[in-house]
């Protein structure tokens, strides 16, 4: 299987970005696309620097913004390794954004991403193992390992909904639509 192994902290990578105003949405708060496509470079950073591999994005696991990002913080995002396939990764991102006048730090997000490594080919290519060093590493990869448990469970269980059954149609209306066919 894997001959190389590596510790999660050989992973760990981080970055800051000050947050300025052409970064906003429209209600003048950081735009939520700006900050998952920084999410989207940790990543890869990350994942390539444990692989040694140019790395895809294959998932990413659900993003709740927790807090909004306002302009003049100063958003610091960090990364690790918390699970390792073959060929794939689960990167850990938490995102926090610190006030630099007040020094008040709060949490904004977390997420997972999987990343793919590839070879110079273009094909999946086999990543290290990864050495859990303490209870924290641990923790982090079994919660990735109930993840991808709870993602096969609910593909196998998925049911193909008939939406031409006037039967599962009936089901709809308990639900706030309302069927308008042409």
């Amino acid at each position: 299987m894997n001959r190389t192994f590596k510790t999660v902290a050989s992973s760990d990578i981080s970055i800051s970005e000050l947050m300025l105003p052409n970064y906003t949405n429209f209600s003048g708060k950081i735009h939520g696309g700006y900050i998952l496509s920084l999410m989207d470079q940790i990543a890869f950073a990350c994942a390539s620097k444990f692989s040694g591999n140019y790395c895809v994005t294959a998932s990413v696991d659900t993003v709740n913004f927790l807090k909004p990002i306002e302009v003049g913080e100063l958003v610091k995002m960090k990364a690790s390794v918390n699970y390792v396939g073959k060929s794939s990764m689960i990167i850990g991102i938490r995102v926090e954004a610190e006030n630099i006048q007040t020094g008040i730090i709060k949490h904004c997000n977390s997420s997972y991403f999987t990343m793919v490594a590839k070879d110079s080919a273009g094909k999946s290519a086999l990543v290290p193992g990864l050495i859990l060093s303490n209870n924290n590493d641990v923790r982090r990869f079994y919660n990735c390992i109930k993840q991808i448990s709870l993602k096969k469970e609910k593909d196998l269980h998925e049911e193909e909904f008939d939406y031409t059954s006037k039967e599962s149609l009936e089901n709809l209306k308990n639900y706030n639509i309302k069927l308008e066919f042409l």
